[in-house]
């Protein structure tokens, strides 16, 4: 039978203080970096199964959404029995694709997104400066009944703490890991780009400020 060993509801992608708490609109609050957390010697290893391993985003604005995956290029994460005590994950900025286009308009945005566009390789993620985001964690907490994992995103120079709730199951020689959809405010990691609370006079012409993200990955025993 497998182990539910994390059961969470929605999130947000983080809180203030040691503990942060989603809100109705599943907003993750970001505070700054904490302590990472560490493993005992009795913890079992878990090495992402990249293959298997995603993250989903949307972004939106007022004339529609666009939406797409992330590759994790890399990660591992340690349990002892039922808790998981440790973890990091990489992922793969240059991965960025966009699954609601075709053709040019598909080609056109993952660029700009990616900052391979000159002139314009710092309206989002520059990609050339900063191929890689990282995921580690620093705790994990119950809120209202539900499990919350918190961890340290750096994304663009800049690292913040958030909190999302996630299942994970452990299953002999597998684990899995799933959030829940949970929004986090790309201007805290300086992508302010045609942000309405940032830039003025943008009419509807603004994107808004949060990126919904899902995470999945899959690990197996080390």
């Amino acid at each position: 039978m497998k182990k539910t060993i994390l059961n969470l509801c929605l999130v947000g992608g983080i809180a203030l203080a040691t503990v942060a708490c989603k809100n109705e609109n599943n907003n993750a609050e970001t505070t700054d970096a904490q302590e990472v957390a560490s493993a005992n010697e009795a913890a079992v290893e878990f090495v992402v199964d990249t293959t298997n391993s995603t993250i989903e985003w949307k972004g939106e604005k007022p004339a529609g959404s666009h939406n797409g995956v992330i590759s994790i290029s890399e990660g591992t994460f340690t349990a002892n029995d039922s808790l998981i005590e440790s973890g990091s994950f990489v992922i793969n900025m240059n991965s960025i694709e966009v699954q609601d286009l075709e053709g040019d308009d598909k080609a056109n945005l993952e660029n700009h997104l990616k900052g391979t566009v000159e002139g314009k390789e710092s309206d989002f993620f520059n990609v050339k400066e900063f191929p890689k985001a990282t995921f580690e964690i620093t705790g994990v907490n119950e809120v209202e009944g539900n499990t919350m994992l918190r961890g340290n995103l750096t994304m663009k120079g800049e690292t913040k703490n958030v909190e999302f709730p996630v299942n994970i199951d452990i299953d002999g020689d597998e684990l899995e890991l799933t959030s829940e959809s949970f929004t986090i405010d790309r201007t805290q990691w300086g992508i302010k780009f045609m942000s309405k609370s940032v830039m003025d006079n943008l009419g509807d012409k603004f994107i808004s400020d949060d990126i919904t993200l899902t995470v999945k990955v899959k690990a197996k025993k080390a």
